[in-house]
């Protein structure tokens, strides 16, 4: 319709006015299958890809929907060769499937039989298959389901797999919802994997992966193994279901560097398992040790390359992962979509906010004058020195200890990557600091008294980005970061979206350093979050320090 917030250009890319009164909608609209790029204050830039495209189409979505979006919202007339473009890409999805044979086991099956002697010409494709067995059939090493799935996605003809599960051993788990029932979104969330068989479902930080993960046990009744990214998230992961289902203590493992207990549901770090003796990797045997019925990957944008490796054999494993954002900095978002599976549930952060599940929040970028002989420094600086030294410059310091003083009696975190400067930190604000060397132990002690309430300051470093639950952080100061991770700051607000006892709102600080590559990565750093509609306030530090 003339008038409409969105400009559709020929070269893929999608311009959103977000100040138009139907962006809301229109973004909505566009986001199952486009990716945000850019996230402004007034326009928003999307690209339509065709991983993109194909997520879709695996969801359930077909290139009439993305048109009809496409030409609803659009200013000015769409392009016609884009729109023929979506059509094509989405109808290459699904001409080649994998099916089980009732003679020949796996077999790749096409509708459309020049793309078949197309792919089988392939010096990549030919290694994974086997014979012939008909113009439009050829037979598929069952150890290569995972391998022959990402080199067609990367020739460019994604296969949908049909050739369903194991269903592994069985065990039975319920949940027990006498006190708490799994929300809307969660029962969508779980609904849209089991239907779909693997595959990755979206939710924000505090929003109840977890839950999600216990509802697609209670649908798979069968052993589990499940990945997480760290020894507190393990325990937090065995407290969740111990708490919230019919498994007891005895039936929950944890295989970790401390513990190797193999049960019925056995929770494992990524750490052990890439854990490398005499260049293998041992505890990778952990996938074969049990018939798992179930693998579950929390954080599986996280997924390290070895267990990516062995997940290519996992194929007739029902597969699901868990994450807030779907962005890889090495951009390997085509292999979780080979390997795990498709999008199959995802939920927009302001959304889950509408809905009271997750606490609103304030996100404000306070920008910092580095002094004038640190400038010359910074100037001066080799170029892979340059972010540390202007990550960690003294005039942080300050400023975050006014933060805090600001908000003292509130539960605070100051987040940051150099743990010299996390240590000077905690020093000068008289608060603990839990980093890489904290052992479990401490780690959990100095959790569970911020939880209480008897900590009201934790100086924390990247240890903490990740399944940390933090029910009762309200403000979230960040001093450094990885560079221009977005994951990393979609994580770190999360650490304090958690709904409040009283309703109040979460504030998330990132302190930076004015015209540095600090300010850069920054920018990059928040795109994700802008796309989920938050909107960074930037104010200056002296102004900060004086409303202080």
């Amino acid at each position: 319709m003339p008038g409409g917030p969105l400009i559709v250009q020929s070269d893929k890319t999608l311009l959103l006015e977000i100040d138009h009164e139907q962006a809301a909608e229109c973004r909505r609209a566009i986001s199952p299958f486009a990716e945000l790029e850019r996230a402004p204050e007034h326009i928003h830039t999307y690209r339509v890809t065709p991983l993109g495209l194909w997520n879709a189409r695996a969801a359930g979505h077909d290139a009439e929907q993305v048109v009809d979006a496409l030409v609803e919202y659009a200013r000015y007339p769409v392009p016609h060769a884009l729109l023929v473009d979506i059509a094509e890409t989405m109808g290459r999805y699904g001409r080649l499937t994998l099916n089980k044979h009732p003679a020949h086991g796996l077999v790749l099956e096409t509708t459309d039989r020049p793309v078949l002697e197309e792919i089988l010409r392939s010096k990549k494709i030919q290694p994974l298959v086997g014979t012939r067995i008909d113009p439009d059939t050829v037979a598929v090493h069952p150890s290569e389901r995972g391998q022959i799935k990402q080199v067609l996605l990367k020739l460019g003809w994604p296969a949908e797999d049909m050739a369903g599960y194991v269903d592994g051993e069985a065990h039975p788990i319920a949940l027990d919802e006498t006190e708490w029932q799994l929300r809307p979104y969660q029962r969508q969330a779980v609904e849209g994997f089991w239907h779909g068989g693997s595959g990755v479902v979206v939710l924000p930080c505090g929003a109840g992966k977890t839950l999600v993960g216990a509802g697609a046990m209670a649908e798979a009744q069968a052993t589990t193994l499940i990945l997480v990214t760290n020894t507190v998230s393990a325990r937090q992961w065995k407290h969740e279901l111990v708490r919230r289902t019919s498994l007891t203590e005895e039936e929950v493992g944890e295989y970790s560097g401390t513990r190797k207990e193999i049960r019925p549901v056995t929770i494992a770090t990524y750490q052990v398992l890439t854990a490398k003796r005499k260049g293998v990797y041992p505890h990778l045997e952990l996938f074969d040790s049990r018939d798992w019925g179930l693998i579950v990957y929390d954080e599986v944008h996280l997924l390290p390359a070895p267990v990516f490796k062995f997940t290519a054999d996992l194929q007739a494993r029902r597969r699901l992962g868990l994450t807030a954002t779907l962005v890889r900095e090495d951009g390997r978002e085509s292999d979780v979509f080979s390997l795990i599976g498709p999008k199959r549930f995802d939920a927009p952060w302001k959304e889950i906010e509408t809905q009271g599940y997750i606490a609103p929040a304030d996100c404000v970028e306070v920008r910092v004058n580095l002094t004038d002989s640190e400038r010359l420094a910074y100037a001066t600086a080799e170029s892979d020195e340059k972010y540390r030294f202007c990550a960690t410059t003294f005039s942080k310091q300050r400023v975050t200890e006014a933060l805090v003083r600001k908000h003292q009696g509130e539960q605070t975190l100051v987040i940051g990557q150099y743990i010299d400067q996390l240590d000077e930190l905690g020093e000068h604000l008289g608060a603990p600091v839990i980093k890489g060397d904290t052992t479990n132990v401490q780690r959990e002690k100095l959790f569970s008294a911020f939880r209480e309430g008897e900590i009201d300051c934790l100086v924390v470093s990247k240890v903490a980005n990740f399944s940390i639950d933090l029910p009762e952080a309200t403000v979230a100061i960040q001093v450094s970061g990885t560079f221009g991770s977005r994951q990393e700051e979609a994580q770190r607000l999360g650490r304090v979206l958690r709904p409040k006892a009283d309703g109040h709102e979460a504030r998330f600080y990132s302190v930076v350093a004015r015209d540095t590559i600090d300010q850069e990565f920054a920018a990059h750093r928040q795109r994700f979050l802008a796309e989920q509609g938050y909107a960074y306030r930037v104010t200056d530090a002296q102004e900060l320090l004086g409303e202080g």
